[in-house]
């Protein structure tokens, strides 16, 4: 089977394709034959040596896909040859099959294509986390979402009207403004052109923004947080914008706001119940149409170092996905 592996930590460039020997599954493990894998901007990261996470040379990026089981390991409940299911994997998903851990399922909700479902788990996932669990966003309040058009972000966008917010989206274009439009903010900030702060004060006559979802860091963190309401939540999701911001601690303190750390990672380990019951509460929304995985992109997985490059660019709208078929 072919992989796109990492031997050695640079750009997307230095990504090679090989063709390796299939895994074989061990104690509560199952191979599962890949049809989609999608991009994620941890896996931009993860071929620098600048994620959390530092895995072995040489390994594959990815970190979620969609397939079909091939086979399945001794002690593997639930899950037979032939299911159709989504795994989220940290790194490893580009290439034609994978070995992964069976408490890294989740089945693919019914009507859900390949594609949508290997875009699904991780942004859904993280953004639901983030605003229903540790943002406790409710009906009626107002959502800024920091880079908007990306997958967390239009993810965060569908969730946070699914939950009765009113949403404010940031994004660097017009264009990108227009997809968050088209899954269904309320208004749209162009932080390349406009003045953030002043556009929040219009946008909310004055009041401020009761959570922030912030997957971008760098220079809009600050200017973000000090739009806040009082009790305001600044949701930590990620830096996209490579700069980790220093915060005046001052900030929290004048506004009665918290600022809330989001490990989506840790939390499907530690949480497993919590976990179960969000997944649940997503493929809920999906059936019933409030969430839409936007596909912007496919490559095959022969692109693979294309498809990146659009990541490492920040040129993505939604979620880019690679295709083994």
């Amino acid at each position: 089977m072919k992989a796109v592996l990492c031997k050695q930590f640079g750009p997307p460039e230095s990504l090679v394709i090989e063709e390796l020997p299939s895994p074989k599954a061990g104690a509560g493990e199952v191979v599962v034959s890949v049809k989609a894998a999608s991009l994620n901007f941890p896996d931009v990261l993860i071929i620098q040596n600048k994620y959390q996470f530092k895995p072995p040379l040489p390994f594959s990026p990815g970190s979620e896909m969609a397939g079909v089981i091939k086979e399945v390991g001794e002690g593997v409940k639930g899950y037979k040859a032939g299911d159709r299911v989504i795994a989220f994997t940290t790194y490893g998903a580009f290439a034609e099959e994978v070995k992964v851990e069976a408490s890294r399922l989740v089945p693919i909700p019914e009507g859900m294509d390949y594609n949508s479902a290997a875009a699904f788990l991780l942004t859904y996932g993280t953004s639901d986390h983030a605003l229903r669990d540790r943002g406790q966003l409710k009906a009626g309040e107002t959502l800024l979402v920091l880079g908007a058009a990306g997958g967390v972000g239009l993810a965060a966008i569908e969730i946070g009207k699914a939950m009765g917010a009113k949403v404010i989206a940031c994004a660097s274009s017009a264009d990108k403004l227009e997809v968050c439009k088209q899954h269904g903010a309320d208004a749209g900030i162009n932080y390349a052109t406009e003045d953030m702060r002043e556009k929040i004060k219009e946008l909310t006559g004055g009041k401020g923004v009761d959570v922030i979802y912030d997957a971008v860091g760098g220079p809009y963190t600050e200017p973000a947080l000090r739009s806040s309401a009082w009790r305001g939540r600044l949701l930590v999701v990620g830096f996209a914008a490579g700069d980790i911001p220093k915060i005046p601690l001052n900030l929290t303190l004048l506004k009665g706001c918290s600022i809330v750390g989001v490990f989506w990672g840790d939390f499907a380990r530690r949480e497993p119940k919590a976990f179960a019951e969000s997944i649940g509460q997503l493929g809920k929304w999906f059936r019933e149409g409030k969430l839409k995985p936007h596909v912007s992109q496919t490559f095959p997985l022969a692109q693979a170092v294309d498809a990146l490059k659009l990541m490492a660019a920040r040129k993505v709208k939604g979620k880019v996905v690679l295709t083994t078929g």
